[in-house]
């Protein structure tokens, strides 16, 4: 005998149904709680498939709840389900898959899978035989509510599905849905590649056996009138193209040919999958053979594309011309993560590392999802990188209409096209810049907001070339109208002005240090203006300008107008509100700079990081033992905390001594460096070697503890965490001596390993070297006997860095190691040669114990022999040290 309900239960339950559709919140309220009381009984769940499956008399928004709530307890406790619940909730699902309704059905769909994905694949054998057979039903409603569900498991249990463990269905699913390419239901047809694009990625077998067959269907539904359909197939064809452009090669100019049509398809949604295409044919080897042809037609295409349509000015509010005074609304705020310290090295002529901002389009954040316009406009860059100067020739004609064109919407994509390919043209831009900066810094004032705002973002990109000319040229009509867009009405442009010109204080350095003055009276001046996001990218700029001019910072005068707002906003704070985040960040920069300047706010900004680390510490000992009771902490805190004391101790140097002496935070350290979260410990170890070199009398107690965790924290699975102890490392050797004799053996050998440890970021290399280098100059004994093993990537990987003093002590190691153990050294002896060439003005002293190991090596193995060895050296190598060491 079947299930059936109880009159009166059935009657709570639909008003129960009915209530939970009020928008009023104390009714829901009430809804929540007697939803808690129904679930302790069983068989409440028969009841919700029952409304769903069978009181066809009943509205559908009801029903269709009364399926979700189901399928929300099937995802809690499916597991605590009585057997018989269960299966006629399942029986109940396969035979009203047809139902009439659609939504219905998709809510059918929908609880399948969530019972399916409950492991319940496995304990349902019926599922898949039944859903793939009732594909065959002639009832349309039957065919699609199976394909809904089967669509909606492929997606939930691919890899399942492609698994032994249920003897691999896929083997009859995958020819059964191609045969349903050629269904006359366009919705049947969507569904069908819908579920075979699922394994595409997963490179299922069972696809890979009928690949041919599969693209050959694609190809014959290429001009399908339904816009669902076009936009699967142009979905199956961009990922085919990175799992197997074998397949696609002998016919890659038709899909080229189709591509170019679909990415100008009336309907958005095809042609954004379509123009996907673009971007990962740019990560293929071939693109460049393949597409170089193609160019004069697609260039067009994704410049068009690259227009705000009507509805993205009507989501951007680009009407809104004044906003400034519009509080901002929590979601406008997107969670910002810290990047932690890490500690480097100075190279030869290096730039700061833009290309992490690379496509950052500022232009348009609030259109958060992706589509048609920024996705041409992340094509044309990834292209320009690829092409380069060769795509000039089919924009530059372009480029000059839409550059002067009376309507701002094509003249603002303009602007977006030059900002696009700043970065893979601009060698061949360069001839053009002259006449086109000027006319982007007068388009920073052109009335409408959002050409303002794309006009900032356009000129970051070429903040590089502006800084290169004189700067009266560019750079200070670029400042100038840039700090006026820093005070815009407009809350965008505000945005896109602090963003822009953040990128330009990095960029520029110290040739802003004329303009502090005005640069920090606009600064200071956004900060009553600003709202809440955009407040927290004014503590960039601010800190970005600080890293930039780094101790010219330090005058009174400037530090009398920054310094009053930054602490106001630090008193205004609480301990956990996550706009500290960035307000650290901000000061931690500010104090490096400003250095003793820094030192009538130290106090308070010390101890309130202390006091962070030391509440988060806490919060995590409390959640570890009691999890049920409170909640984990939220570690960024401490992070940015400890990153800040890492910028007083090198701002404040010495200073900071008196500041350690009253606190605990050497105890919280030892903490904070096994914590379980390696950001945490990157953290840690940059502070514990800024306290070194400031402080090392508070240190020093610590060091038998803290060696053991140093010398485990040598892995290089953890790249920052590693270059960080490793330098911290290196910093204790300098102030300990020939103390450090008893620490040597937990550390050398796994320092050894990771300087001859292949594909090793540039970065780790240099810092284990030096550090190699440091614990040889204080323990050349212990150290020198492996000198072999190390040598010849010690020397690589210090060639390249300028003079300096971590430089200098690790090659008065490398000295006086080779003074222990000269035999380590011969067989690299030529790398020893080129590491020392690489000095421009070492000191008298180093320069001496130079000479006299390579005249010493000279003598030993006779004129004769010098002379043949120095043969294999390059020529530079050989003028420089003649000219330097006379050999």
């Amino acid at each position: 005998m079947d299930w059936q309900p109880d009159e009166q239960g059935l009657q709570q339950v639909l008003q129960l149904l009915k209530d939970s559709q009020s928008p009023n919140t104390a009714t829901q309220r009430i809804v929540q709680d007697k939803l808690k009381q129904l679930n302790q009984f069983p068989d409440f769940n028969n009841y919700l498939i029952f409304v769903l499956t069978r009181l066809k008399s009943e509205d559908e928004p009801t029903r269709s709840l009364s399926g979700l709530i189901l399928k929300n307890n099937v995802k809690a406790h499916y597991q605590s389900f009585p057997p018989p619940v269960a299966d006629f909730i399942k029986q109940e699902c396969l035979n009203n898959i047809g139902d009439a309704s659609s939504l219905i059905r998709a809510t059918i769909g929908i609880l399948i899978t969530t019972i399916a994905s409950k492991g319940e694949l496995q304990m349902w054998p019926e599922l898949l035989p039944q859903l793939c057979n009732l594909l065959n039903s002639e009832d349309y409603n039957t065919c699609e509510g199976a394909f809904g569900a089967l669509q909606k498991i492929c997606e939930d249990s691919s890899e399942l599905l492609d698994s032994d463990a249920l003897n691999r269905p896929l083997n009859i699913m995958i020819p059964k849905f191609l045969q349903f390419f050629k269904h006359c239901s366009p919705k049947i047809r969507s569904h069908a590649i819908a579920c075979v694009n699922q394994f595409i990625m997963d490179r299922a077998q069972a696809l890979m056996d009928n690949i041919d067959t599969f693209i050959e269907h694609l190809f014959a539904l290429a001009v399908d009138d339904d816009p669902e359909v076009r936009k699967n197939v142009c979905r199956a064809l961009v990922m085919l193209l990175e799992v197997r452009i074998d397949r696609l090669i002998p016919h890659m100019h038709s899909i080229i040919q189709y591509m170019l049509q679909r990415t100008q398809d009336h309907d958005e949604n095809v042609a954004l999958e379509a123009c996907e295409f673009w971007l990962t044919l740019a990560e293929q080897p071939i693109c460049k053979e393949v597409l170089a042809s193609h160019l004069v037609q697609l260039i067009p295409i994704l410049v068009n594309g690259m227009k705000y349509s009507e509805i993205d000015i009507i989501l951007l509010k680009g009407d809104v011309e004044e906003d400034e005074a519009v509080p901002d609304s929590e979601q406008d705020i997107k969670p910002r993560f810290h990047k932690s310290r890490t500690v480097t090295l100075t190279h030869e002529a290096e730039r700061p590392d833009s290309s992490e901002d690379a496509e950052d389009d500022d232009d348009d954040d609030a259109l958060s999802d992706w589509n048609l316009r920024k996705c041409s406009a992340a094509a044309l860059d990834v292209l320009a990188n690829v092409f380069r100067e060769e795509l000039l020739p089919h924009l530059l004609p372009l480029l000059k209409g839409l550059l002067f064109h009376p309507e701002w919407v094509v003249k603002e994509s303009g602007i977006l096209v030059l900002g696009a390919i700043a970065e893979g043209c601009m060698q061949g831009m360069v001839p053009y810049l002259p006449e086109l900066i000027p006319h982007l810094i007068q388009c920073l004032s052109d009335k409408k907001a959002l050409v303002r705002s794309i006009a900032c973002w356009t000129l970051s990109r070429y903040a590089h070339w502006v800084v290169s000319q004189p700067p009266d040229m560019h750079l200070k009509p670029l400042m100038t109208e840039l700090l006026k867009r820093i005070l815009d009405g407009n809350k965008r442009v505000q945005e896109a002005a602090c963003s822009a010109f953040a990128t330009l204080e990095e960029e520029a350095c110290t040739e802003l240090v004329p303009y502090l003055s005005y640069i920090l009276d606009t600064l200071v001046f956004a900060f009553g203006k600003y709202q809440h996001k955009n407040l927290l990218i004014l503590y960039d700029a601010i800190g970005t300008l600080a890293d930039s001019v780094g101790h010219h910072l330090n005058q009174p005068e400037y530090i009398q107008k920054l310094m009053p707002p930054l602490i106001q906003k630090w008193n205004e704070l609480k301990d956990e509100d996550k706009d500290l985040f960035p307000l650290l960040e901000c000061l931690s920069s500010v104090a490096t700079a400003l250095q003793s300047g820094f030192l009538p706010y130290c106090e308070p900004v010390y101890q309130r990081c202390v006091t962070l680390v030391q509440k988060t510490l806490a919060q995590a000992m409390m959640y570890t033992q009691h999890p049920e009771q409170y909640e984990a902490p939220d570690k960024d805190f401490m992070i940015v905390a400890l990153d800040l004391l890492s910028g007083l101790a090198e701002g404040l140097g010495g200073h900071v001594e008196q500041l350690v002496a009253r606190s605990n935070i050497m105890t919280l350290l030892f903490q904070c460096m096994q914590d379980s979260m390696p950001e945490v410990r990157q953290s840690s170890f940059a502070l514990l070697g800024d306290l070194t070199k400031a402080c090392f009398i508070h240190v020093k107690p610590c060091i038998a503890e803290f060696m053991p965790i140093l010398g485990t924290n040598l892995n290089p699975e953890f790249i920052s965490v590693c270059n960080n102890a490793t330098w911290a490392i290196g910093e204790i050797c300098m102030q300990m001596g020939a103390e450090m004799q008893p620490y040597v053996q937990m550390v050398l050998n796994n320092l050894v390993e990771i300087i001859n440890r292949p594909n090793t970021p540039k970065t780790l290399l240099e810092n284990t070297a030096i550090t190699i280098g440091r614990l040889g100059y204080v323990c050349p004994q212990e150290v020198a006997p492996m000198l072999q093993q190390f040598i010849r990537p010690w020397c690589t990987s210090l060639r390249n860095i300028r003079d300096n003093e971590e430089k200098d002590s690790a090659f008065r190691g490398i000295c006086m190691m080779i003074g222990v153990n000269p035999g380590g050294v011969v067989q690299d002896f030529i790398f020893f040669c080129d590491a020392v060439a690489s000095w421009v003005s070492p000191k008298d002293d180093l320069r001496d114990m130079f000479y006299k190991i390579l005249h010493g090596f000279k003598d030993q193995v006779g004129e004769e022999n010098w002379q043949q060895f120095s043969e294999q050296f390059p020529p530079l190598l050989k003028e420089r040290l003649a000219a330097f060491y006379g050999v």
